[in-house]
């Protein structure tokens, strides 16, 4: 079996719900050894999310799969101060310790990076919050529908328009990118330990990552930049940049940046060369002055024909376009599976999401599925060096489950 970049890098996940336990994740797949932390009993409420109202049945537990896949768990109440006693000799030997948990709440449990820093000096602390870590929203709960979709101005800004209702996010869709962003804080952080030898505290946050994926509208309303009406799909100023319906009912969408160049072909492409020599559309700004026109013109066109056989010309002409996915789309899609985007987990055929980096000559380790509540809680304390009577004492106190 591969061993992974990060092979012999001991990582405590202490979070859930789901950006930071998702960092972890990503350590695991290179290799990390990663040891779960959750509540007896319950466990980690993140469990608990397929069977909310409204979520996909499905005799598997999908969030568990891909949240805690390659982790191994130990059942801790942190609660007691026995519990977190065992989390400082768990900490004294780590290399990251992970937490979301509110300030207020690592405080009341004893896992401040004050009080888990001295126990070693090379750990980082990786602390992940909805709002920041500082200020009056500090200890403020958020998931990403909230504080990274709705605060940042991505939930208004995707609207057809203003009088549209906003649109609302689906699970994990801002934690998965916020988790890509822990990771490299982390990763950040190790390679600075790597040069000083000393570790050292790093976070991110929901609302951070939120408003750096509202990117460049964000940054022009820092910069004071006049914005225009909010236009639908049907009266987009640009008919080479936008999505169409195709007879089957499935969409696709143009992302003609070049568009001097690739008008004719794509006049071509639509069946229409008449296009290029119509008078109307002659010119760049012609075309995007009646562009209201355009879009009813190409509406019918690629209402003739059903996505499938607008992919086989679209294909290979040098044209940007993207198809509008529907999940049903991804258990066969053949890119992704070339590109190891979708792959099996060890010794079974079904298929888990990768996390979306690899390291040439560096393979990730084959996905194990994730633990039981507890599984491992006995291997890990007597790692940590507890022996039978003191396990025993731990799990008669219900400290360890």
């Amino acid at each position: 079996m591969e061993e992974g970049i990060f092979e012999g890098l001991k990582v405590l996940d202490c979070a859930s719900f789901i950006a930071a336990p998702a960092a972890a994740t990503v350590l695991s797949d290179f290799g990390a050894q990663v040891i779960k932390i959750e509540p007896p009993v319950t466990g980690d409420p993140y469990r608990n999310l397929p069977n909310l109202p409204g979520y996909p049945v499905s005799p598997h537990n999908y969030a568990w799969l891909l949240e805690a896949r390659n982790k191994r768990s130990l059942a801790l109440d942190l609660s007691k101060p026995e519990g977190q006693a065992v989390l400082h000799r768990l900490v004294a030997e780590a290399d990251v310790f992970i937490t979301n948990f509110p300030p207020a709440v690592r405080e009341r449990l004893g896992m401040t990076y004050a009080e888990l820093a001295p126990l070693n000096a090379r750990l980082v602390y990786a602390s992940f919050t909805g709002y920041g870590e500082k200020g009056a929203e500090a200890n403020k709960p958020g998931f990403d529908s909230n504080a990274y979709w709705a605060r940042s101005g991505l939930m208004d800004l995707v609207r057809a328009d203003e009088n549209t209702t906003p649109a609302r996010s689906i699970s994990g869709m801002g934690d998965h990118p916020c988790a890509m962003a822990f990771y490299g804080a982390i990763v950040t952080a190790l390679y600075k330990r790597e040069r000083t030898g000393k570790g050292s505290h790093v976070s991110s946050n929901l609302m951070a990552n939120g408003v750096w994926a509202a990117s460049v509208l964000a940054q022009a309303k820092l910069c004071g930049a006049k914005f225009g009406e909010r236009r639908p799909r049907e009266r987009a100023l640009n008919a080479v940049v936008n999505h169409y319906r195709c007879r089957d009912g499935r969409w696709l969408i143009l992302s003609l940046l070049n568009e001097d160049r690739q008008w004719p072909s794509l006049a071509r492409c639509l069946g229409r060369e008449d296009l290029i020599a119509d008078a109307r559309f002659a010119t760049k700004p012609d075309r995007h002055a009646r562009s209201l026109e355009l879009i009813k013109i190409f509406d019918g066109i690629f209402a003739g024909k059903d996505l499938a056989e607008w992919r086989g010309i679209l294909d290979g002409s040098g044209l940007v376009f993207g198809v509008v996915g529907i999940l049903d789309d991804i258990p066969t899609d053949r890119q992704m599976l070339d590109n190891d985007v979708l792959v099996p987990f060890e010794g079974d055929t079904m298929l888990t999401v990768n996390s979306p980096i690899w390291v040439d000559g560096s393979p990730k380790v084959p996905p194990r599925h994730p633990p039981a509540i507890g599984e491992h809680s006995d291997e890990i304390l007597r790692e940590t060096g507890y022996d039978e009577a003191a396990i025993r004492q731990l799990r008669n106190a219900g400290v360890v489950a």
